[in-house]
């Protein structure tokens, strides 16, 4: 991984906000959650949690070491044990982001009683939930992907691993839902997701996701129509 020259960053002290609210938590997986003052973490997870606040917010390659290790407070040598290298750091909050999102909106669409369709018409409701959170900024996939040096294949391979559980439940519920190609319905709603994902980030208007949700719903429209005929 190519680091740019370390941009200026506020210091740990500006950088610390208020505890998010429930539905802040709810809404929007990518940021650290608050430790509860009992249970304070290690420094390894210190490191995780600012480095997540730091790289989502400024950018992977804007944010040196030390500004994450001022962050944690802890030390230089203590990030370099924990990890090695700020690439497996990255790698490892990646890993960590991923599982949280995954978590999130998958289990958003899981949740309660409900026909396939029915789920596959809650994806754009639950995005622009997450679009009006005050932390949202962006996938940090599509993100850390459009940082680094295009040729990087392992950028790229770890985007497209999280990408392919995502998928695979979307698959699924097209194929529960009647669909003859679910896998290409998948993908489809898959583009919506990733074109609202980075209309909101670059807009900052939630509302992109309901023009997602309308065109997904012509797209599911027309998938259970054929199907009918």
């Amino acid at each position: 991984m190519q680091q740019a020259k370390t941009a200026r960053v506020p210091t740990a002290k500006a950088q610390t906000a208020k505890a998010p609210t429930a539905k802040a938590q709810r809404a929007n997986p990518h940021h650290a959650p608050e430790p509860a003052p009992e249970a304070e973490p290690n420094a390894r997870e210190r490191i995780i949690a600012a480095a997540t606040r730091l790289f989502c917010q400024y950018g992977i390659t804007a944010v040196g070491v030390d500004a994450v290790v001022a962050e944690a407070a802890t030390a230089k040598a203590t990030l370099y044990k924990a990890f090695g290298s700020k690439e497996r750091l990255v790698e490892a909050v990646l890993e960590r982001e991923g599982a949280a999102w995954r978590d999130w909106f998958l289990g958003e669409l899981l949740k309660g009683e409900a026909a396939p369709l029915a789920r596959l018409r809650r994806i754009f409701p639950v995005l622009r939930e997450w679009f009006g959170d005050e932390r949202f900024f962006g996938c940090p996939f599509i993100n850390a992907v459009a940082e680094h040096d295009k040729r990087d294949d392992r950028m790229r391979q770890i985007a497209l691993a999280h990408k392919k559980v995502v998928l695979a439940t979307l698959s699924r519920l097209a194929a529960e839902a009647g669909a003859r190609d679910p896998e290409g319905a998948a993908h489809q709603l898959g583009l919506l997701i990733d074109g609202a994902i980075v209309a909101a980030m670059i807009t900052q208007d939630q509302n992109v996701a309901v023009l997602a949700g309308e065109a997904a719903d012509l797209l599911l429209a027309r998938m259970t129509a054929a199907e009918a005929a």
